[in-house]
C-alpha cells in the first residue's frame, strides 16, 4: 500500500476505531492496576506500562501480519474476527467482570498492567491486523495512535458507550465489516471467485454486518429476557 493514499488514510481511520472500540477495558485494566499507587507514581505506571503493552501489542499484530499471508490464514482469521465483532454486542462479553489486582509499586503495577493487555488485547491483535491489509507500516502508525487512546481516548470512549449504547453497534459494525474485507481478501477466494470478486464483495459484506449487528441484538434482547425472569424469580 502506497504512503499517504486514500487507501492508506482509510485503512488508517478503522484502525483507529478498532483500537477506540477495543481498548476500552484494557483503559480500565490500566487504570485498577495503578489504583493503589501513590498519586506522584500512578502517571509514570501508566505511561510505562501503556508503552511496553503497546511495544509488545505492535510486535504481535506485525507477526500476525506475516502470519496472514500464509494461504488460508485470512480466511480463518475473517471467520474469527466475525466471532469477535458478535462477541461485543453479546451480553456475556459487555457484561463480564475482568479481575485486576491493584499494586503497590510502580514496576508491579507495570508488569500487571502489560501481562493484562496482552491477555486481553488478542482481539485487538488480529483486528488490526486485518485492517492493516499486509502493510506493517499501517500497523506501527495505528499502534502509535493506540498509544494516547490507551492512556485517555479510550476511557472516555468507555463512559460514551454507557450513555450510549447504539456506539458498541457501531464498533461492531466497523469489526464486522474489516471481517468480511479479510475474507476477501484471502488468495484463495479470490482465485475461487475470478472477476465476481468485485461485484460480490461489498455487498457479502453489508450482509455480514447486518447479520452480526442482528445476532447481537437478539442476543441482547435474549438476555435482558432472561435476567428479567430471573429478577421476577
Amino acid at each position: 500500500m502506497e504512503l499517504f493514499t486514500m487507501a492508506f488514510w482509510s485503512s488508517l481511520m478503522i484502525i483507529v476505531g478498532i483500537d477506540l472500540f477495543l481498548a476500552g477495558d484494557n483503559a480500565v485494566v490500566i487504570a485498577l492496576a495503578a489504583r493503589r499507587l501513590p498519586d506522584h507514581q500512578r502517571g509514570r505506571a501508566i505511561l510505562y506500562g501503556t508503552v511496553g503493552a503497546v511495544i509488545l501489542r505492535a510486535l504481535c499484530t506485525i507477526l500476525v501480519v506475516y502470519l496472514l499471508m500464509v494461504p488460508g490464514l485470512h480466511f480463518i482469521g475473517g471467520l474469527m474476527l466475525i466471532w469477535i465483532a458478535y462477541r461485543l454486542l453479546s451480553p456475556s462479553e459487555s457484561q463480564s467482570q475482568k479481575e485486576v489486582k491493584a499494586q503497590t509499586t510502580i514496576w508491579a503495577a507495570v508488569q500487571t498492567i502489560i501481562v493484562a493487555d496482552a491477555l486481553m488485547g488478542l482481539d485487538n491483535v488480529l483486528a488490526v491486523a486485518g485492517a492493516a491489509q499486509n502493510d506493517p507500516l499501517l500497523v506501527i502508525f495505528g499502534l502509535l495512535i493506540s498509544i494516547p487512546l490507551l492512556m485517555g481516548g479510550s476511557a472516555i470512549i468507555l463512559k460514551l458507550m454507557d450513555r450510549y449504547s447504539w456506539l458498541i453497534y457501531v464498533g461492531s459494525a466497523i469489526l464486522a465489516m474489516t471481517a468480511g474485507k479479510m475474507l476477501f481478501a484471502e488468495p484463495l477466494v479470490i482465485k475461487w471467485l475470478g472477476d465476481l470478486v468485485a461485484w460480490t464483495e461489498w455487498p457479502i459484506v453489508l450482509i455480514i454486518i447486518a447479520a452480526v449487528l442482528y445476532l447481537g441484538w437478539s442476543s441482547q434482547k435474549k438476555g435482558a429476557r432472561h435476567h428479567d425472569q430471573n429478577q421476577a424469580v
